[in-house]
């Protein structure tokens, strides 16, 4: 039986997540990025490591505004996928989210499935959103949360990925 543990990212984890995303990103599933970014938002980061202490997942939580944050860069190693990794990361995010009092989670995904058993359901649109708080995050500079608002400057949708979404108790 294999046993997972999460724990925060540190610096010294960023090369092993630039080695989860690249695959990804080669098959246009995940966006990659220079190692500055990941340096630069490393304490977004929580990393899984297997029994042996490598890292076998990812996953950054991005918060947005008071009351919304986004899941970014989630990713399993293959030898991983199916064994509940994405899940262990995924909840750990929440927690986070929770914690610090973010009562959305949204996501740019492909994996839809995997999200909605996850409790994430499908945006119809931006209504997740009030008017007031959408004309303040659109000073954002950050692509993500251009994304999010579906804004004209990132559309096509930069990877044709489906937005999803999440209310924390």
């Amino acid at each position: 039986m294999n046993t997972f543990t999460v724990r925060s990212a540190k610096t010294s984890d960023v090369p092993a997540i630039r080695d989860l995303v690249r695959p990804l990103a080669e098959e246009r599933i995940l966006l990659d990025k220079e190692a500055v970014t990941y340096y630069e938002s490393i304490q977004e980061f929580v990393i899984a490591q297997d029994a042996d202490g490598n890292v076998v997942g990812c996953g950054g939580l991005h918060v947005i505004w008071e009351d919304i944050a986004e899941i970014r860069t989630l990713a399993t190693s293959d030898q991983v996928r199916g064994m509940g990794v994405g899940h262990l990361l995924l909840q750990e995010l929440l927690r986070r989210a929770k914690a610090v009092g973010v009562a959305r989670v949204f996501c740019l995904t492909f994996e839809v499935s995997f999200f909605e058993r996850q409790g994430f359901s499908v945006m119809a649109d931006q209504s997740a959103v009030d008017p007031s708080v959408y004309q303040e995050i659109l000073l954002s500079r950050d692509e993500g949360v251009a994304e999010f608002l579906d804004l004209a400057r990132v559309k096509p949708n930069t990877l044709g990925n489906t937005r999803m979404i999440i209310a924390l108790d």
